[in-house]
């Protein structure tokens, strides 16, 4: 195999760091990308670029995200974190790789159709970095028509490289409701307001507002926390409850969105309690316009998934910007992403550097 990107993704793997605080990781791909005929510089703060200059009047941009996540890692690897509590857990170290071995080929090409730009971002797994970048202008500056991306994917056929027209992955928002009654003793119930209860039926028809909508419609709403009272024999006094929102039309998500807010209102009219429901912002949904993914489907063949994850990424925002695929890169049965324990053969990056440095010899 390619020695340097393994020694990159181990190097890389060693240091990770979190949200936009990635100064190791940065001096890091600083160190590899001064060494190569490109331009690098920081349009905003938390990220990297190297520009690779044809000569042409435009460019076409390749993205990898940089920061890792707060788990402490257990795989026992001889390359494993150096620092505590902190992991890269979601093949962000991968990602960095293909794109270092990406301009190391670039470096040496005489002539593209267009010009490169390489974008090493922070924070996708908080705060989403990419929008940073879309704001910084320097897409327009560089003249990007075009941007792609591509993620470490567990339980895909191992270097499959993947991807689907249109609904990729989810818009997602965190959903959290508060239920406010008035507790009094169990034996008084009629003088109380039932949180608990309030709390259930707002489950309830929350659950069966979203069975409504046809299987051909992808979207998920689900509640994984529910709390309630403090003791067996007074009324709750608060329900707390956690899910999550997605979907990747913005007319199924609205629409789902202010039915919570009306099953909200319907059940304070039914008890007579106070309901809060707050849904955080999110990311928007990765959706690949058809008319791109055709010309590069067509250029460098790859598979066509089924159907699209549920999960998020802030590779959307880029999306909002301008035309951009994105992709994924079977790892076969490795261990989840996000887990302890995640980690892959590295052999496999090739094929993620091969299928990029195709994309930048094609003209999509």
């Amino acid at each position: 195999m390619d020695v340097k990107i393994c020694e990159d993704r181990r190097a890389l793997h060693q240091i990770p760091e979190l949200d936009r605080n990635l100064p190791e990781t940065f001096a890091y791909l600083n160190g590899v990308l001064s060494r190569l005929n490109c331009r690098v510089f920081a349009p905003v703060t938390g990220s990297l670029c190297a520009f690779f200059d044809f000569g042409k009047q435009n460019s076409i941009s390749f993205r990898a995200d940089a920061d890792a996540l707060p788990i402490t890692e257990n795989t026992g690897a001889g390359y494993a974190s150096r620092h505590p509590g902190c992991m890269h857990a979601c093949g962000h170290d991968g990602h960095m790789a293909v794109l270092l071995e990406l301009a190391r080929r670039l470096s040496k090409k005489r002539n593209l159709p267009h010009n490169v730009l390489l974008v090493f971002q922070s924070a996708e797994e908080t705060t989403g970095g990419a929008k940073d970048i879309c704001e910084s202008g320097v897409f327009t500056q560089y003249n990007v028509k075009a941007i792609f991306g591509l993620h470490l994917w567990p339980g895909l056929e191992a270097g499959v490289i993947a991807s689907r027209r249109l609904e990729l992955m989810a818009r997602s928002s965190e959903v959290t409701v508060d239920i406010y009654g008035k507790s009094t003793h169990i034996a008084k119930a009629a003088e109380g307001v039932d949180a608990l209860a309030a709390g259930v039926e707002f489950y309830r028809k929350a659950m069966q507002m979203e069975r409504k909508l046809p299987d051909s419609v992808f979207r998920l709403l689900k509640f994984g926390k529910f709390q309630s009272g403090t003791v067996r024999n007074a009324l709750s006094a608060h329900t707390h409850m956690e899910g999550s929102l997605r979907a990747f039309q913005d007319e199924v998500f609205d629409g789902l969105a202010a039915g919570l807010a009306q099953i909200g209102r319907s059940v304070e009219k039914q008890y007579g309690c106070t309901v809060k429901l707050h849904l955080s912002d999110g990311y928007p949904a990765v959706m690949n316009p058809p008319a791109l993914y055709d010309r590069v489907q067509k250029a460098v063949p790859f598979r066509e998934l089924e159907s699209p994850s549920m999960t998020a990424e802030d590779f959307s925002w880029y999306q909002k910007s301008l035309p951009g695929l994105f992709f994924f890169l079977g790892l076969g049965g490795v261990p989840a992403l996000h887990t302890d324990t995640f980690d892959f053969d590295e052999t496999i990056l090739l094929k993620g550097a091969d299928f990029f440095e195709k994309l930048a010899e094609t003209d999509p």
